[in-house]
């Protein structure tokens, strides 16, 4: 059931990415490291000002909008995952992506730490009208 409705959720999301590409969100795929945070950081308050959830998938950008969701594919097991953007970082040199637990795991990416990963921008979210 979960990857039936993951597969109608990429479906959904994936009619934005045309018109991501003109909203100046980057390449529309970018190639770079990512690691992962979790249990150190859970419950404390991210970027973007929600609460960190390290069994949401979510991640931290330092070139993403928040609310900008990504395709996260990580070639060694080729499996891939929706994240969206929540906070900043890492502020490690060389990484483009930290990503939260349960994302990294999804991926199988835990053991590596850091490893070469493959994002793609899926859908920016706009300022929300109160």
């Amino acid at each position: 059931m979960k990857v039936f409705i993951l597969t109608v959720l990429l479906g959904l999301l994936s009619v934005p990415s045309v018109a991501s590409s003109s909203l100046n969100l980057g390449p529309p795929t970018t190639t770079g490291l990512a690691s992962w945070y979790g249990r150190r950081e859970q419950g404390r308050r991210t970027a973007s000002g929600s609460i960190f959830n390290r069994h949401a998938y979510t991640c931290a950008s330092r070139v993403y909008p928040f609310g900008t969701y990504l395709t996260v594919l990580f070639p060694r097991t080729g499996v891939s995952v929706v994240v969206k953007v929540t906070d900043r970082g890492p502020w490690v040199k060389g990484r483009v992506l930290d990503l939260s637990e349960r994302s990294a795991r999804s991926l199988g990416l835990v053991p590596y730490g850091v490893a070469q990963v493959t994002i793609t921008p899926l859908h920016f979210k706009f300022k929300e009208l109160k």
